[in-house]
């Protein structure tokens, strides 16, 4: 057997098929509609965070610039799955090609890859200002903010750059049905005909490091900013330092937690629901929630809102 023949009959160069959670739904075009709703709240959440942190001069400060890059994140992340599984629910065609696939694959690992360490560099942020305000304005100038995001960006995509290379030169010799509203990369593991173990073992250090180092400066950072907040003589000081940490807390649990599931535990504990279930979390809510989370519970982002509202009312007035 020649090698085109065998690419042809192995790797092959047909499409891939993702099964999705619509099949298994009783009401799928409901679903379709919720999530599409779910997908619009999300990308204009974030999409206005983003616009009330540029437009107000009060928030540009490399805290506000470090979420203004998190939305930035999460509106690239969520419109690299959603929309092509609303328009596969449209069109009735659940097909992606070899190549669409890896591109995906590719994205969302480098998305959520930049994410963890993005996270991690907000709570480095919250620690100086926290534990050394006086050098805050020295050691967070903007030249350091944009050293830490490409620094972000550059670990993130390692994570992309090594398992979808290796993913999608496997051998493909069982159904092409992806059991996944996209192209996971344990999912896609999942139909290959060889033995895969070394690289199961191989993306389970990859992840245990991506989240291990970002996980590490966290708990070193917020386990400074609790001591220094405990011996604080201002309760209104300790009130506002732990109102911003707690929610950057709260965006940290959501994500790290699904990441966890999906990428460490034993392969016994997974199923294809509970997976899909997981991936709904950490692709579609989290993106959801991070600008509620940011917004409601920050004080400086509501006044910035009352403030852009306040211009909107007044110009709506004059062009009456």
């Amino acid at each position: 057997m020649d090698l085109t023949t065998w690419m042809s009959n192995y790797t092959g160069q047909s499409d891939f098929t993702l099964l999705g959670f619509f099949s298994q739904s009783k009401h799928p075009a409901l679903l379709a509609v919720v999530i599409f709703v779910v997908f619009l709240l999300a990308l204009s959440g974030n999409a206005l965070l983003i616009l009330l942190i540029v437009s107000d001069t009060h928030l540009h400060t490399p805290m506000y610039f470090f979420i203004s890059q998190l939305s930035l994140m999460d509106m690239m992340y969520i419109s690299v799955t959603v929309p092509k599984m609303l328009m596969d629910q449209v069109l009735g065609s659940h097909k992606i090609s070899a190549t669409a696939c890896g591109m995906q694959m590719f994205l969302y690992l480098t998305l959520a890859g930049s994410e963890y360490f993005l996270l991690a560099a907000m709570s480095y942020d919250r620690y100086v200002a926290i534990c050394h305000p006086l050098r805050y304005p020295v050691l967070m100038n903007h030249r350091v903010c944009l050293l830490l995001l490409s620094v972000s960006w550059l670990l993130g995509s390692v994570d992309g750059f090594i398992l979808t290379p290796i993913t999608m030169t496997f051998p493909f010799c069982r159904s092409k049905e992806i059991h996944q509203f996209f192209c996971e990369a344990p999912a896609v593991t999942k139909l290959s005909c060889l033995d895969t173990w070394l690289y199961e073992t191989l993306m389970y250090v990859c992840c245990v490091l991506m989240l291990l180092i970002p996980v590490t400066v966290i708990s070193g950072s917020y386990s400074s900013i609790l001591l220094t907040v405990l011996r604080m003589n201002s309760a209104e000081g300790r009130k506002k330092a732990l109102a911003t940490c707690s929610s950057h807390m709260t965006v940290v649990l959501l994500f790290y937690g699904a990441a966890v599931y999906t990428y460490m535990l034993p392969a016994s504990l997974h199923t294809p629901e509970k997976d899909m279930v997981a991936s709904v979390f950490y692709t579609i809510l989290t993106p959801l929630l991070n600008p509620l989370i940011y917004s409601f519970r920050n004080k400086n982002v509501t006044e910035a809102m009352k403030k852009l509202l306040g211009v909107s009312t007044l110009f709506q007035e004059i062009v009456k």
